[in-house]
């Protein structure tokens, strides 16, 4: 963002503008934010301090996006926590930062959680067995339909081992 006789005051200004508009679209991360500013031309001192104004607005808190990204792709699309995971870090949110939304959601596979989202928190089979049983009412009983299953949960973003261990427990109704 480079101007004759702009003043910096002036293109902090118009980087604030940018970053509103890219922020009202849906909640960022901040190395969305970051990225989108660049794109936009924006130097990276000026994207730094829109960063940090925003920061301290509460327009951008990355753990706040973590926990809700966790919550909204469990409720809404039945992700797994390695497709979350992999969400979350190609949004650019720090490992530690999505393992500890994870955690907090109760992402764990062994057991449930208290993440305070839902009355009662489910571990990662009671989540990967529901998404079968919605997909599947009848548990699949030959080979083609056990492999689409399978396939099923590999996409939503279950550990193949948590998968397998789903499938054999729906076959088993339990």
């Amino acid at each position: 963002m480079t101007g004759a006789g702009s003043g910096s005051a002036e293109q902090l200004q118009r980087g604030l503008e940018l970053g509103c508009a890219y922020l009202n679209q849906r909640d960022r991360t901040v190395s969305e934010v970051r990225l989108q500013l660049q794109r936009q031309g924006v130097s990276e001192d000026l994207t730094e301090a829109v960063i940090q104004t925003f920061v301290e607005q509460r327009l951008l808190d990355d753990d706040r996006f973590a926990r809700l990204f966790v919550s909204d792709k469990r409720a809404l699309e039945q992700w797994g926590s390695e497709r979350i995971r992999r969400g979350l870090l190609a949004r650019g949110i720090d490992r530690a930062l999505a393992d500890a939304a994870l955690a907090a959601d109760g992402g764990g596979r062994d057991g449930p959680g208290d993440g305070g989202w839902g009355d009662v928190p489910e571990s990662e089979l009671d989540r990967a067995l529901g998404l079968l049983r919605r997909r599947f009412p009848t548990p699949p009983e030959d080979r083609r339909e056990r492999d689409r299953a399978l396939g099923v949960l590999l996409r939503k973003g279950y550990e193949s081992e948590l998968a397998l261990d789903a499938l054999a427990a729906h076959a088993r109704g339990d």
